[in-house]
């Protein structure tokens, strides 16, 4: 069996750890929060209650035709992506 030294198994964990906090903000080229919220706004939605970024892409809940709905939106564009009511 091999064994990893200190400060490589230090730098793997560090390396990892980093990347999953980055995975939940948004990159830099993708559109600002409030445009994504007016483009929702646009499509239907009222009362956003949730919205974050995550996986990859905005995504939250809020009221569209008066039912709870959950939503993912493109990081880039701020297209709906999916969506579904909530349960």
């Amino acid at each position: 069996m091999r064994v990893l030294k200190p400060a490589l198994l230090a730098l793997l964990l560090t390396a990892g750890s980093a990347g999953i906090a980055l995975a939940d903000k948004p990159g830099a080229d993708w559109m600002p929060a409030e445009q994504v919220k007016q483009k929702l706004m646009a499509a239907g939605y009222t009362d956003i209650t949730e919205f974050e970024a995550d996986d990859g892409h905005w995504e939250g809940e809020g009221m569209k035709n008066g039912v709870k709905m959950e939503f993912h939106a493109d990081p880039r564009t701020g297209a709906i992506i999916s969506e579904k009511p909530d349960k």
